[in-house]
């Protein structure tokens, strides 16, 4: 089998790319149908997709990838080229490495922060659900989870991580004096946003408010931190009452435009609004971004924040990498051994096949004897007799033919296979002579 990973992220390209890419949770099962079906050979496929990144993981009987990065590309209306020109293409040991890599946090863009893991759990989750995950890539996830779980436990890898909520706090304390005068509206109620809603309302806010599509959904995220819920229909009518506006959704069109949030810059007579866009693609406008009282950050923005301390963590990135390492020279001894021309499994396969022909054949000779009047006893000794012979036939026969060499190699193998433990006699040893 081959294995193949074809992906953006936020080192290869900027985000209004990496946005024509993302994918929806509930949107990924029929994106995996369409690419199998786009794909000249059957293919096993999972698709993750966050705000970072959008990465097609495939195994198959040879790497399809010019029809991969095809189908990628028609779903961003883009040519293969320009998609090419930011993408990365990576087989076999490299993707398996990748993904430990992405799984350990070593990719991201806050390193060593945990969000991801679920997020390809989820990823792994409806692949397996939509039928496309296979054998191969069941392998390859399930271990770099485990790989993921040794370099946290193992290392001090997210010791010191300043993850995407906290950096939007720490930005927000840059612009405001005092966090407990300010006013803060969530836009979304999805894992991003409840985990940023649980940074700020450690700084006790003066209020917090919670806009969702559903607003019951939104109401018990607010119940959490006393909150206020609010329906997206309300926001251009209230957008003004806040002083710090994040927002993170699956929308595909921007939430919050220019002309809305002009609107209340104005009811707000200009004092300034903090924004950040957490959300691939935009909720916020990008032209937003240049009004005279909106600091507005997104994603990227929030690289240099995220990556404070980097210094402090280069020594459990070593230890991460030689974990990682290891786990990609296990995956790929395990595909090599999947290999007809080079593995033992298909060998395996057959051996228990031949194993089960013959169970069934004596049981259904031990069951005629039974049938006949034949005491169970006698039926047993035929079963055992009759699988002694199947079992020993092929062994014996090659001790009786061929020339030395060959008899010498076959006593060798019949002695690792049956006589374990055992010490093989030489002719005329006494030993090989019961009656010496």
């Amino acid at each position: 089998m081959a294995v193949w990973a074809l992906g953006i992220n936020h080192q290869t390209a900027p985000l209004d790319v990496r946005g024509r890419f993302a994918f929806a949770l509930d949107q990924v099962p029929d994106a995996l149908r369409r690419l199998r079906a786009a794909l000249a050979r059957p293919a096993e496929a999972t698709l993750l997709s966050t705000c970072n990144r959008t990465e097609l993981y495939c195994a198959g009987d040879e790497p399809l990838v010019e029809p991969t990065a095809r189908w990628l590309a028609d779903n961003g209306g883009v040519p293969a080229e320009t998609l090419l020109r930011h993408a990365y293409v990576l087989r076999d040991d490299a993707a398996a490495r990748h993904a430990f890599r992405v799984a350990s946090g070593l990719d991201s863009m806050v390193l060593g922060e945990p969000q991801i893991l679920g997020q390809m759990k989820d990823a792994v989750r409806v692949a397996d659900a939509a039928g496309t995950l296979g054998t191969t890539l069941h392998q390859l996830f399930q271990r770099s989870f485990a790989v993921a779980k040794q370099v946290r436990s193992s290392t001090e890898i997210g010791v010191h991580s300043i993850s995407m909520a906290a950096a939007a706090v720490r930005l927000c304390a840059q612009l405001f004096e005092d966090l407990r005068d300010i006013r803060v509206l969530f836009v979304g109620a999805g894992e991003m946003i409840e985990l940023t809603a649980t940074h700020f309302a450690a700084r006790q806010p003066r209020a917090l408010a919670i806009a969702n599509r559903t607003l019951e959904r939104g109401e018990k995220l607010a119940a959490r931190f006393g909150a206020e819920a609010m329906r997206l229909s309300d926001l251009p009518g209230r957008l003004h009452e806040f002083d710090a506006v994040i927002s993170c959704t699956a929308s595909t069109l921007p939430l919050i435009g220019l002309g809305m949030v002009e609107s209340a810059l104005k009811r707000r007579r200009h004092r300034p609004m903090f924004m950040v866009d957490l959300a691939v693609p935009r909720d916020i406008e990008a032209e937003v971004k240049q009004l005279d009282d909106v600091y507005l950050y997104t994603v990227d923005d929030l690289a240099a924040v995220v990556q404070a301390g980097k210094d402090h963590r280069q020594a459990a990135v070593a230890q991460a990498e030689a974990i990682i390492d290891a786990g990609v020279q296990s995956f790929m001894h395990w595909l090599r051994q999947r290999d007809p021309r080079q593995g033992v499994v298909p060998l395996i396969r057959d051996l228990h096949a031949q194993a089960e022909h013959w169970q069934q054949a004596e049981l259904a000779r031990a069951r005629r004897l039974l049938a006949k009047g034949a005491s169970p006893e006698q039926a047993l000794q035929a079963l055992a007799r009759g699988l002694t012979q199947k079992i020993l036939h092929g062994a014996l026969a090659e001790l009786h033919s061929g020339d030395e060499t060959a008899r010498r190699h076959t006593a060798d193998m019949v002695q690792r296979l049956f006589l374990r433990g055992r010490r093989l006699a030489e002719p005329g040893d006494s030993a090989a002579d019961p009656g010496a």
